[in-house]
């Protein structure tokens, strides 16, 4: 058993920007960063919650993960899968502790966010669009939660829904880029089931409904600072024109590269635009 193997298949880098974001719909839905305290919490709830989702994950995927990832914490021994699944649940129930002393909504959103990393891991994860789905609404889920964990949603209900439009669209093309290596592991994703240039289209209906739902800030009243939200949407559009041009593997790993950049610059947007929205 090695010790650094526990913090290892959390994958702490990835959990930390996911307890920012967290912090980030708190900020959207205030306007106003909240108190040391209240964003610690927020924090530790969304770290806490992505490193079970990293753990489960694991241990279901740890067969395939032998092949496909041996040096991996489960397939390479740093610790068991009965060890891993303990060490996930105690994280999880810490993590729901903190959540219930925020307030019973932020308990309750907690705790189905966390089922919902369960059920994706254990059966949702290999079904055609709803294993996508699943992703997206939890991508969703995390700046919402920061807002219901301060009792105001605000403009971080937008955020959370262009979150979601945007990441169902990067994950269908995620699956279009790794079309072959899962066609060779016998997977069943939505470019399999459906074929790429129909699974392309999806993922550029859903890239399209992502720019249609960035106005709705605009009419909500968010300030002069959303306006970098007008490059996030120029991103989007030309990414969808390449994919629709060209339905390939290649330029369906270039443009989720290119939306990932884009939500990167909506969340900066997003901020900007609820810290200036009385200007």
């Amino acid at each position: 058993m090695e010790l650094k193997g526990f913090l290892e298949i959390l994958r702490p880098a990835n959990c930390v920007v996911a307890g920012l974001v967290g912090i980030l719909g708190a900020t959207v839905a205030l306007g106003n960063l909240p108190s040391y305290e209240k964003s610690l919490m927020i924090f530790l709830v969304v770290f806490l919650g992505c490193s079970w989702g990293n753990i489960i994950n694991d241990y279901f995927d740890y067969e395939i993960d032998k092949i496909n990832r041996p040096n991996r914490p489960l397939p390479r021994g740093a610790l068991s899968r009965k060890v891993a699944l303990v060490y996930g649940l105690c994280l999880s129930a810490l993590g729901l502790l903190i959540a219930y002393m925020l307030n019973l909504w932020a308990f309750l959103f907690a705790f189905g966010a966390y089922l919902l990393m369960y059920l994706y891991a254990w059966r949702l994860k290999p079904t055609p669009l709803v294993g996508n789905l699943a992703v997206a609404t939890l991508t969703g889920a995390t700046p919402l939660y920061g807002a219901i964990a301060v009792g105001k949603i605000g403009l971080a209900g937008y955020l959370a829904l262009c979150a979601f439009l945007v990441n169902v669209a990067r994950e269908i093309f995620k699956d279009v880029e790794d079309v072959e290596g899962d066609k060779a592991h016998g997977a069943k994703t939505l470019p399999i089931v459906w074929g790429v240039e129909k699974a392309s289209k999806l993922g550029v209906l859903f890239s399209i409904a992502t720019v249609i739902a960035s106005f709705l800030p605009v009419k909500a009243g968010i300030g002069l600072g959303y306006l970098p939200i007008i490059v996030v949407d120029g991103i989007i559009l030309f990414s969808s024109y390449e994919i629709l041009k060209d339905p390939s593997p290649i330029t369906a790993g270039k443009v989720q590269r290119k939306l990932k950049l884009a939500i990167y610059l909506a969340v900066f947007s997003f901020l900007l635009g609820s810290l200036t929205k009385e200007v």
